[in-house]
């Protein structure tokens, strides 16, 4: 089973800005991460126009487009409950993998970093520490009950993402 870490936090505090950091960090160290990326909006990874987009509004329910470099599964939806965490995880190539990166899902019960920034509007004090926050990477000390670490040192979180992914194989 590939270990999964979200990374989660309000909007605005540099979710996507760390783990562009951490991705290449990551993979100078030989650990090969895959991501998935949570949104609230109405997204849409193909281009009205292009021949994939026009055959799947057609009304294809799965799609996928495929090149040299790189290929995407795009699966219709509409009428379906929010789909879970699990089972985006299980349509990634474990063989590939050591880690799967979460950039939001904060509410699943999975390994999470949180990150506080302050004065990015929200308090100390509104930080849901729950029973899957393994740490919480911040630019101010904080008093908890799990590790803090530096947001601002995206190496020293990798090395933590190193002791905790090793803590897991022995399990």
């Amino acid at each position: 089973m590939i270990p999964v870490l979200a990374i989660a936090a309000w909007s605005g505090t540099g979710k996507t800005t760390l783990l562009k950091k951490l991705i290449p960090l990551l993979c100078e160290k030989g650990i090969r991460p895959g991501l998935i990326k949570h949104t609230h909006h109405n997204m849409d990874v193909d281009k009205p126009g292009k021949d994939s987009y026009e055959l799947r509004k057609a009304g294809a329910a799965q799609t996928i487009v495929a090149s040299a470099q790189r290929w995407a599964l795009m699966t219709e939806t509409p009428d379906e409950p929010e789909i879970d965490l699990a089972y985006l995880v299980s349509r990634m190539d474990a063989s590939t993998l050591d880690l799967v990166l979460v950039e939001g899902f904060k509410h699943e019960p999975v390994a999470k970093i949180l990150l506080f920034r302050e004065g990015c509007g929200h308090s100390r004090d509104e930080l849901v520490v729950d029973e899957y926050t393994i740490a919480i990477a911040s630019d101010v000390p904080l008093e908890v009950d799990v590790p803090v670490l530096n947001l601002n040192d995206p190496e020293g979180i990798v090395g933590f993402i190193q002791v905790w992914m090793m803590e897991k194989r022995a399990f």
